[in-house]
This record gives structure tokens, C-alpha cells and sequence, in this order.
């Protein structure tokens, strides 16, 4: 069922997929600039205001996509659980660490949106919002290698010592050992010893999600 709130997120996740503010995305459309902003979300009454039919359309068209790889923004789990149906009931969406910091590949939970994805065979220990991410490079060793596949589970609860990937506001994206983790701040430690330890204030973080299982 499509929902206000999901309709929106789609419409900035198409955005940022091709390097557009929502602003910027309206423009290309033909739009008023302020079509999309955040204040156009609700009328003045508090009632959610949904964009119309045509502005779709044009965003759609404006960006040479589809409306299937809209909906997928809409709806990323229907649309991930859908490609597993065509293929192994035990595959999840793969992506590689170096496209991850690229726009429209996450929804503002983590949670995998849009096209892009390949699918792979992984263990049942795969849930249905699972993915897996690719390493790439030697930044990660000596606990992962290059072509390593981390499992990732959006959403699982993350606590002090677990291995998580975490995106930066900035679209930096990471796999790290949580540290420690307050109102204001989070505290990273890198798995290899040769790249600093890292800290950010929880507003440059968009997400992180816990690492459940590694392909070794």
C-alpha cells in the first residue's frame, strides 16, 4: 500500500540516484524549484499533501528512469523480495562498497532502494530485508579481504563490539567495530590497523546496520 511518507522518500531517493537535491530534481522537470520541499509536504491545516500524478511523470521522464524503478523507491522490500522470487529463494541484494556511497542505493532507514542490486545465493541465515556488500581493497584486512561478502541487516539492534557498516550523511560508507555510541556521538574502530579510528556526531550519520554474517 503506498503511503505519504513513502511517496515522498521515493522522490528524493530518485533524487539523490542522480545527484539532485529535490529542488534540483523539480527544476529538471520542469517544476517550481519549491515543488519538493520539505514545507510542501503538508498543508497548512497539518493534513499530509501528496504530489500529483503529473509531477511524477515528470520527474520520471526528466531522469530518463522508469516508473518501476520508482515504485522500487517506494516500496525497496517488495521490490528486492520480488527479484529473489525470479531467482534462488536464499539470495539478498549485493552491492559493492565502492557504488554503496552513490545516491539512491539506500532509503533513509538503510534498507536497499531502487535498481542497481545483483542478487546472491548466501545462506538461510539471509532474512528478507538482508543484503550483502561486496569488499573492495585491502582497507578492511586483516579481518576481511577483497571480494569478501558481508551480510548486512538493516534495522537488528547494534550494540558496543559489533561490526557494522555506517553511511555518513556526507555518503561516505564504512564497515567498522562500534565503540561506543551516545545521544551526540559515535565511536568507531577501523578493522585494520593502518586507518584511524573515527568519530562523528550523530546528526553526519544517516545509518548504520550490523554486520550478521562474512563469506571467508
Amino acid at each position: 500500500m503506498l503511503s505519504h511518507e513513502r511517496v515522498w522518500a521515493a522522490i528524493d531517493a530518485l533524487a539523490e540516484r542522480y545527484s539532485l537535491s529535490a529542488s534540483g530534481l523539480a527544476k529538471k522537470a520542469g517544476l517550481d524549484s519549491t515543488a519538493f520541499n520539505k514545507s510542501k509536504r503538508q498543508s497548512v491545516d497539518g493534513r499530509p499533501r501528496w504530489p500529483s500524478t503529473e509531477s511524477l511523470a515528470k520527474i520520471i521522464d526528466a531522469t530518463n528512469s522508469s516508473l518501476e524503478e520508482f515504485l522500487g523507491f517506494v516500496e525497496p522490500a517488495k521490490a528486492a523480495g520480488k527479484a529473489r522470487g525470479r531467482e534462488q529463494a536464499a539470495g539478498v541484494p549485493l552491492l559493492g562498497f565502492a557504488q554503496a556511497g552513490a545516491g539512491g542505493f539506500f532509503d533513509d532507514a538503510g534498507f536497499p532502494a531502487g535498481q542497481g542490486w545483483e542478487l546472491i545465493e548466501l545462506p538461510a541465515r539471509a532474512t528478507d530485508s538482508s543484503y550483502a556488500l561486496e569488499v573492495q581493497g585491502d582497507s578492511m584486512l586483516p579481518l576481511y579481504r577483497n571480494g569478501d561478502v558481508l551480510i548486512v541487516e538493516p534495522g537488528a539492534a547494534v550494540r558496543k563490539g559489533d561490526r557494522v557498516v555506517v553511511k555518513t550523511i556526507s555518503g561516505e560508507v564504512m564497515a567498522k567495530v562500534l565503540e561506543r555510541q551516545t545521544q551526540s556521538v559515535i565511536d568507531l574502530v577501523s578493522l585494520n590497523p593502518e586507518h584511524p579510528n573515527r568519530r562523528f556526531q550523530v546528526t553526519e550519520v544517516e545509518w548504520v546496520a550490523r554486520i550478521v554474517w562474512a563469506s571467508q
